[in-house]
């Protein structure tokens, strides 16, 4: 039971953050074209992100053996981790400049405004490449965090309930997420993915960790640890 509550918040923090992105880019398109094609749009990407899920999902988990997806999703997942942990690690050390929604809203709506030509196709396939490319990040974190340790189910609930979360939230507010801290959120989700990653990739190269599922939370201590160590050392002054 711990193991797949471990699976689902994993899936579901992960597919917030790339939800919030993809929100900001339907909100902007249907706050400054109209509704209805971003949504059409929207939909459009859901469903064939779903279809990957279901068929990609299911088709590894069922012909690839444990030990072999054991090796590669968890390869594949700490890499994946450690690219958000890094990403994480230099801003908050004033390295790179913080992520903004805001701004990319901003951004979003100035060249919307500028393109002022056949709104309904253009506002369709804004909200459809934004929900779809963000939505493959979705998709790999269900499959990759789902995809050992039959933890299939519980990685595509927490994708879900993710996605309908934060789409709850867009409909309430109409406005760019700036208040979601969704750099602290990446840097969670980095330490997370991390750890899973590195848990699966030793399994499927024959370890056997003490306490088994439990030691990702050692992992999990380390790599904050040494995450937190690393902006220590390589902080910048802050530029008012």
């Amino acid at each position: 039971m711990g193991q797949q509550l471990f699976i689902f918040g994993a899936a579901f923090l992960g597919s917030a953050v790339e939800s919030t992105e993809a929100l900001t880019i339907v909100l902007a398109v249907g706050l400054t074209r109209g509704w209805r094609a971003p949504l059409l749009g929207a939909a459009a990407a859901v469903v064939a992100l779903g279809v990957l899920v279901v068929a990609f999902g299911q088709l590894i988990v069922t012909t690839v053996p444990e030990s072999a997806l054991k090796l590669v999703v968890g390869t594949l997942l700490l890499l994946f981790g450690l690219r958000w942990l890094h990403k994480a690690v230099l801003r908050s050390a004033g390295v790179v400049a913080m992520h903004d929604e805001q701004h990319a809203y901003e951004q979003a709506v100035a060249q919307l405004e500028s393109a002022v030509t056949t709104r309904d196709w253009v506002g369709f396939v804004l909200a459809l490449k934004g929900v779809f490319l963000e939505g493959l990040e979705v998709v790999f974190i269900v499959i990759a965090v789902g995809g050992t340790g039959h933890g299939f189910p519980a990685a595509v609930a927490g994708g879900l309930v993710a996605a309908i979360v934060i789409a709850a939230v867009g409909v309430v507010v109409r406005r760019p997420l700036s208040r979601v801290p969704e750099n602290t959120l990446k840097y969670g989700v980095g330490v997370i993915l991390t750890s899973l990653g590195t848990f699966w990739a030793a399994e499927g190269m024959g370890a056997r960790w003490p306490l088994d599922f439990v030691s990702i939370l050692g992992l999990a201590a380390v790599y904050l640890v040494a995450s937190r160590m690393a902006m220590t050392l390589i902080r910048r002054p802050q530029v008012a």
